[in-house]
């Protein structure tokens, strides 16, 4: 009975982040938006992680952090928030690059989605599951059934074209 009471605490919290957002607003949970939100902002709402790593990307200095288990959110089994944006003014280190979230299941169904974020922009497969993206910045891979969402990745929003190649010499 009690496993039952927090499973529907902890959709019902779900339902209310979900429902908080705008539709379309992909590239933003939990008040993490990755081009805008800080290292600070991110300790100041969830605390210190379970997992720090320190890395390199293209000879920048990178960050991950990993909230796991109690230190995740509600719903959440695991959840990364990566640092270090290359933006053009310049390599930010404390900029949210990408924010990863491994729901607990049944918690982000594919109708949850698609009422969360609207009709993707494309979908895909991929190792026979099927991917959903939104140019918000938006991926949800689903289960091998595609009911359930097994992973959404938060990134900047994606542009509309991509951008013209250099021309050659």
């Amino acid at each position: 009975m009690a496993r039952r009471r927090r499973a529907l605490v902890a959709a019902v919290a779900m339902a209310g982040l979900l429902l908080a957002g705008a539709p379309g607003a992909a590239e933003e949970w939990g008040a993490i938006e990755p081009g805008v939100t800080t290292t600070d902002q991110v300790r100041a709402r969830y605390g210190a992680p379970s997992k720090e790593t320190r890395g390199k990307a293209d000879g920048y200095d990178t960050l991950q952090w990993v909230y796991e288990d109690a230190r995740a959110p509600g719903g959440i089994q695991k959840m990364t928030v990566e640092y270090g944006l290359l933006t053009p003014q310049g390599f930010k280190p404390t900029l949210v690059r990408v924010l990863r979230l491994e729901p607990k299941p049944r918690v982000f169904g594919r109708i949850t989605v698609v009422q969360a974020w609207g009709v993707p922009d494309g979908d895909t497969k991929q190792n026979e599951t099927e991917v959903f993206f939104y140019k918000t910045g938006l991926i949800v891979n689903f289960d091998k059934e595609g009911e359930q969402a097994t992973l959404l990745t938060f990134t900047p929003p994606q542009p509309d074209t991509p951008p013209a190649a250099a021309p050659k010499r």
